[in-house]
């Protein structure tokens, strides 16, 4: 019996330390699916959250409950990992026989745990101390084990929060752009409108970057999906969801804009939201076109044209903007299912304001877009060129 109880808590030590070297140190995918992180990950974030509507006041602690459970989840999986390995050694020394000496206290399972955590954590208390050669060296190991550990972690929180700050830099820079939430029709308004349609080539570049350290960073540390963006309506799902809308919509047809760079851009931003759907094990949506209706594209369409934005339309053309969203919008919709971070539409919301916009101690985010907006325009006082000085020859 003790020699099961042995190799049940080597198992459990291996476990662990295999699962701390998958999640921290192996930087790609792990496609297994029995996995201790996985199973820690499970368990679905509406079950913990209710969805339905509710007042301002549940709905704030809803978004505060969401936006500390990536973090808070992080910690509790450190606890995970060390109680595994904490709980294996205890069992251990349970099974060659207890070979510890217990200052006023007996022997027993409870003993082992306690000496156990106090190794593993490098306390050395002095009350416990192993009393045989094979206990020693069990206690030896551990020590060495549970500091190697604690060392990975140290090393893991900056590299963890330096691939979200890398992140958060293009969605903060995104609100200006495409409004808040983004939108790619609100998006593409905002260029014509400042005469600046060329440089969406370079705007749709550097996406095809955030789109591939997206996918480096949350396949290698997939906890980073769970962590919530500075303002409540942005997301990296949605900023991922509307960058694929925007080359969507360029592939398709856009007058003035080339269809090369917005080819690239997809392909990346599918290729890590597919990536990202895997870690999960959450299967695409059936695509149920609701997202953009055909009335919803006419619709787009005459919004666009008003402004100045013609898309190409062809009778196929509608079809072909069908296929796109079919490669795409399945996954986002599972993620945002699955990660409780709602999708912007391809429309902007009626009298939304973007966020730089708001403030805590401005009473109108439209008083200050007005204000804003006047001092933009206001002509700039004509300054009247010195006084020219012609010098006589005879001077």
């Amino acid at each position: 019996m003790n020699w099961l109880i042995g190799i049940i808590g080597v198992l459990f030590i291996a476990t662990g330390l295999w699962d701390v070297f998958e999640t921290i140190v192996l930087p790609r995918r792990v496609t297994r699916r029995v996995r201790l992180t996985r199973l820690f990950y499970r368990g679905d974030l509406e079950a913990m959250v209710d969805d339905r509507p509710h007042d301002r006041k549940k709905n704030k602690r809803r978004e505060v409950f969401l936006s500390i459970y990536g973090p808070l989840s992080l910690l509790a999986l450190l606890v995970v990992w060390a109680f595994t390995v904490v709980f294996g050694f205890a069992m251990v020394h349970w099974a060659i026989g207890s070979r510890i000496g217990a200052i006023g206290t007996r022997s027993g399972f409870f003993t082992d745990l306690y000496y156990s955590g106090t190794t593993f954590f490098t306390l050395g208390l002095g009350d416990i101390a192993p009393l045989s050669r094979m206990a020693r060296g069990v206690t030896v190991l551990e020590a060495s084990v549970g500091f190697g550990l604690l060392a990975l972690v140290i090393g893991y929180l900056p590299v963890l929060y330096q691939a979200f700050s890398r992140r958060e830099v293009n969605i903060s820079m995104l609100d200006a752009r495409a409004g808040t939430p983004p939108t790619a029709s609100e998006l593409l308004r905002r260029h014509q409108e400042a005469q600046s349609m060329a440089s969406l080539d370079q705007w749709l570049r550097d996406w095809e970057m955030w789109a591939a350290d997206l996918m480096e960073s949350h396949l290698s540390y997939p906890v980073l999906c769970f962590f919530r963006s500075q303002h409540d309506n942005q997301s990296w799902l949605a900023a991922l969801s509307t960058v694929l809308d925007v080359c969507s919509l360029v592939m398709v047809g856009v007058d003035g804009l080339s269809k090369w760079q917005a080819q690239l851009t997809f392909k990346m931003a599918r290729h890590a939201l597919v990536d990202i759907a895997q870690v999960f094990n959450t299967s695409p949506l059936q695509h149920d076109r609701e997202r953009l209706t055909e009335v919803d594209l006419t619709n787009l369409r005459a919004y666009l044209s008003a402004q100045g934005v013609q898309l190409s339309s062809e009778a196929a053309d509608a079809q072909t903007l069908q296929d796109f969203r079919a490669l795409y919008e399945p996954y986002t919709q599972v993620l945002s299912r699955y990660l409780m971070m709602p999708l912007p539409g391809w429309m902007p919301k009626a009298k939304a304001s973007d966020n730089w916009q708001t403030s805590a101690w401005e009473v109108s985010a439209r008083t200050h877009d007005r204000a804003f907006q006047k001092c933009m325009l206001k002509e700039r006082p004509v300054h009247k060129p010195a006084a020219v000085v012609t010098l006589r020859k005879d001077d």
